[in-house]
């Protein structure tokens, strides 16, 4: 599985503060940046154009419409030009630019700091995670998870902007991927009135560390839940639910026997206030989705996993397993 990071010019299109990611690919950079600078070091410094599309027939090249094909401009009659997607005549590209000073005031007020930007599938799809600086989250004693926000941008010509929060558990760096349903992302479209939602997602970013305060303890009612063996594998059962199909079937079995096994020995689950309880469940199957069975599983066993882990299937079966733990644990579920 190729890791999907974009190449630009033969240099990975990312940067990185602190510790190196997915295997030392990217730009290390030794301070936080500005999104100006973030832009340069993960080489997103391009725009995206809508460029009408056309069909040739017998009788020539024909426009498609009210129909466009969005492209990165500077690449646009060259080899190595690829389509990003296709869009109606509503649709506006939002900038990378514009999308990565959408945290600016956060930062230079000093409640968030960059931390990486990339972008993966020739650029369909870029992001910028920022770490709040308001303080980490202690769940046990010894089991810390930072806090983080996830803003991700697709030119793909359907997808909104996304605002989520990502936290981080630092034990075993799980991303701690959250029900979209509770209200914990930000949602932005692509039209006209583009400027105007980002400003009011602005004003709800206002709500951020209210919500992480809701997380903490909602997280320490998770670990204060124990779990009898009984329990933990039903929990398993339906997170991991079988489909009807032998083929389905036999993954999902799998998939809940990985998860037991990191529920027993997962990184951090060993602690002794986080031992056979639903934060350790639910953290099982958080470092079966991020990171690798043991004895390894080729290419697939790196940070690859990115698009999943954050943006597909990986991220619904996080989102899953959290809701069955809170309702586990008697907390409400919306």
């Amino acid at each position: 599985m190729a890791h999907e990071l974009l190449i630009d010019g033969g240099k990975t299109a990312m940067f990185y503060v602190d510790e190196v990611p997915w295997h030392g690919l990217g730009t290390p950079l030794s301070s936080p940046p500005t999104s100006a600078e973030a832009i340069r070091a993960a080489r997103l410094d391009w725009a995206v154009a809508k460029v009408p599309l056309c069909v040739a027939t017998d009788t020539g090249v024909h426009e498609l419409p009210g129909r466009f094909a969005l492209l990165r401009a500077d690449r646009i009659g060259q080899p190595d030009c690829h389509a990003f997607g296709v869009a109606g005549g509503d649709y506006t590209p939002l900038q990378n630019a514009d999308a990565f000073a959408f945290f600016d005031p956060l930062v230079q007020a000093g409640n968030l700091r960059y931390e990486t930007a990339g972008a993966l599938r020739h650029g369909q799809r870029v992001w910028i995670l920022a770490r709040l600086t308001a303080g980490d989250v202690e769940v046990a004693e010894g089991d810390i998870v930072q806090r983080y926000l996830l803003l991700s941008n697709s030119h793909d010509g359907h997808s909104s902007v996304q605002v989520k929060f990502t936290p981080v558990r630092v034990v075993c760096q799980n991303t701690l991927t959250l029900a979209l349903s509770q209200g914990q992302i930000i949602r932005v479209r692509h039209d006209a009135d583009l400027t105007k939602g980002l400003e009011d997602a602005r004003k709800l970013l206002g709500l951020v560390e209210r919500e992480y305060d809701d997380l903490e303890a909602m997280f320490r009612r998770l670990v204060a839940s124990e779990l009898k063996r009984e329990r933990a594998l039903q929990y398993f059962a339906e997170v991991f639910p079988t489909a009807g199909s032998a083929d389905a079937d036999r993954r999902a079995l799998e998939n809940r026997r990985w998860a037991w096994h990191f529920y027993e020995r997962g990184r951090g689950n060993d602690l002794p206030k986080v031992k056979s309880t639903l934060w350790a469940a639910y953290n099982g199957v958080t470092e079966l989705i991020d990171h690798c069975k043991p004895g390894g599983l080729g290419a697939d066993c790196t940070w690859t996993r990115l698009q999943s882990v954050w943006f597909g299937n990986g991220a619904a079966v996080k989102a899953r397993a959290l809701r069955l733990a809170q309702r586990a644990a008697g907390i409400a579920v919306s």
